[in-house]
């Protein structure tokens, strides 16, 4: 597991292949990346539903893409993300310190979790620094590293997903007007989770995973409309004119409990610091829902934007470019992944 937070270059060794694979609740999602002397190239992708058998569609992906070797990204209750200021130190020093410092922020036994850190700001007043710590339960990484042996694949390395939602969303807009020396938000809607970021100036100053996503919508359609969850799946993206109203009404009511934990967040960020959160990008197969959006930005009084993650990724001639860009937003952690290498 290594938390790595920073800046990309624009050239890369010649011909190298990375896959970055996330396995979701409901999902997996799979981009294959070919990096060029001077530009990195998507060359294959799937989102795949994983309920039924998700060993039978790691099977069909290992396949297809010819897969060997993956990164691979954990989220959720076995997945967590602390930000704290030690003294300054170097990056050697602090590996040999998170002994020590991890048991003071870890919600869990030391015995029982995997640990990593890394220095995202050494500049700080007092001498100090800030230090993203990372920490993954053993039982969890072990199970998913064992799952890809199963199957003939070596992990490269592991993340958690919203460092790999932050390195993908650095490696576009690092120099975009809209975040360069501003806060803003960084929010991917998950089928179980959302992960919320906040980045100043590009630099990660709060994490947190709420316990709110795409599926919350849908059940709370079915609900609503008196349907099945596969019906409602198919309303949250695509309802008639009859529906809309009843759709539109039970997505707003959970919109508004996330609206609720995400305005928590960004009230206990300003508290903290100087800056404000000016701006939100969001990702995630639930945004693609017409009018999300513009309701998660009625709620919060704050311009929200879906963001492009091919960007700055070239597609391949071989691949449907639009076909790609329309599922561009579940992508994001996935090519995160991949672009580690």
């Amino acid at each position: 597991m290594i938390p790595f937070i920073g800046k990309f270059t624009s050239r890369f060794a010649p011909e190298k292949v990375s896959i970055g694979l996330n396995i979701g609740v409901s999902t997996i999602k799979l981009a294959k990346l070919k990096f060029g002397q001077d530009s990195i190239e998507l060359t294959g992708y799937a989102i795949e539903p994983s309920a039924l058998d998700p060993e039978e569609i790691l099977k069909k992906l290992i396949q297809s893409q010819g897969i060997k070797s993956v990164n691979i990204s954990l989220s959720g209750q076995q997945a967590i993300i602390r930000y704290v200021e030690l003294l300054r130190m170097t990056q050697t020093e602090l590996k040999q310190a998170l002994k020590f410092e991890a048991p003071k922020h870890i919600p869990f036994p030391i015995s029982e979790v995997n640990i990593d850190g890394c220095i995202i700001k050494d500049n700080l007043p007092d001498n100090k620094m800030r230090v993203l710590i990372a920490a993954v339960k053993k039982d969890s990484l072990d199970q998913k590293i064992r799952q890809m042996r199963q199957l003939g694949i070596d992990v490269s390395l592991v993340e958690i997903d919203s460092i790999s939602l932050i390195n993908a969303f650095n490696f576009s807009y690092q120099d975009d007007v809209d975040v360069k020396n501003k806060a803003v938000g960084l929010i991917n809607i998950g089928s179980a989770t959302s992960n919320l970021n906040i980045l100043e100036a590009g630099v990660p100053m709060l994490s947190r995973d709420i316990q709110i996503g795409g599926n919350h919508f849908t059940q709370r359609i079915s609900d609503a409309l008196g349907t099945d969850f596969k019906s409602a799946e198919a309303m949250k993206m695509s309802a008639d004119k009859a529906q809309r109203e009843k759709v539109s009404s039970a997505v707003e009511s959970v919109l508004a409990k996330l609206s609720q934990e995400i305005r928590t967040s960004f009230d206990y960020y300003e508290s903290r610091s100087v800056s404000s959160v000016e701006k939100i990008f969001i990702s995630g197969g639930a945004t693609l829902y017409e009018g999300f959006k513009d309701m998660l930005g009625g709620f919060l009084g704050l311009t929200v934007e879906n963001w492009d993650p091919f960007k700055k990724v070239a597609i391949a001639p071989n691949l449907d470019a639009a076909k790609v860009r329309a599922v561009g937003s579940q992508l994001a952690v996935a090519i995160g992944l991949a672009l580690r290498g």
